[in-house]
């Protein structure tokens, strides 16, 4: 049996608290008051906190990096029961991580234009936005060298595209049509994850780290089946334009 001695080993107080988790004590009471995260444990006169405080504490991170409304916060963090393991609190912050995470580099305006061996013209810099590829960092202040959060991997081909004027409109329309139908893809994914996957693995008895564990094996399954699924239909669209320009050449 564990003494009271070896369970408080773990506790946190409040300024540990805030250090692990990157949050302000003002924010941690606040978040405390409005039920997202229960009391402290009192400990005498002391408050401490533990695993349960941090995991529930990071959800709330998470959420708030993803855009959401103290309201929609309040709303997703309190549908989560009150007795919910810290294993439990993180699988939703699996649920809600990026499925093909990249952490973008910080790059100065200069930066680029030494990559690409050139001055960038303002154009080009507005093309690699409307690729999104680059995008103003937020935390950095805006100076005549701008900083910008870069994504890597797609810099060098999308800095070889815009050497021969690549339309900056055609980069916007593009970005529509993959924000309009990935939006009805992954609300499509997201359903049948939560009314078929997530229901078979709690009735087999899988433990909150299993589901995570299956989370994080569905997310590289899932973008290389999106990507086969794009290429095919590419392909396809490609031949049938032919054959259409073709039958119309024959005919004229």
């Amino acid at each position: 049996m564990v003494d009271q001695g070896e369970a408080d080993a773990g506790l946190l107080t409040l300024d540990d608290l805030c250090d692990r988790i990157g949050m302000s004590v003002r924010n941690v009471r606040f978040y405390t008051s409005r039920g997202l995260v229960p009391p402290p444990i009192k400990r005498g006169r002391q408050g401490y906190y533990d695993s349960t405080h941090v995991a529930r504490l990071e959800l709330v991170n998470e959420l708030q990096a993803h855009g959401f409304t103290l309201a929609a916060i309040e709303r997703y963090v309190t549908r989560i029961p009150h007795d919910a393991t810290p294993e439990a609190i993180r699988l939703h912050r699996t649920l809600l991580a990026p499925w093909a995470a990249e952490h973008p580099e910080l790059m100065r305006r200069s930066d680029l234009d030494a990559r690409a061996g050139r001055t960038l013209t303002d154009r080009e810099m507005q093309v690699l936005r409307a690729l999104d590829v680059i995008t103003p960092h937020e935390d950095e202040e805006q100076g005549e060298d701008e900083v910008y959060d870069v994504t890597i991997n797609n810099l060098d081909a999308s800095l070889a595209l815009i050497r021969y004027d690549y339309p900056a409109e055609a980069a916007d329309a593009a970005r529509k049509i993959f924000d309009e139908h990935a939006t009805a893809i992954a609300d499509a994914l997201n359903e049948l994850f939560h009314t078929t996957v997530w229901p078979a693995y709690r009735a087999s008895g899988a433990s909150p780290e299993d589901l995570r564990s299956a989370v994080d094996a569905i997310k590289p399954i899932t973008t290389a089946g999106l990507v086969a699924a794009y290429e095919k239909a590419v392909t396809k669209s490609v031949r049938n334009r032919i054959e259409k320009m073709v039958a119309e050449t024959e005919q004229a």
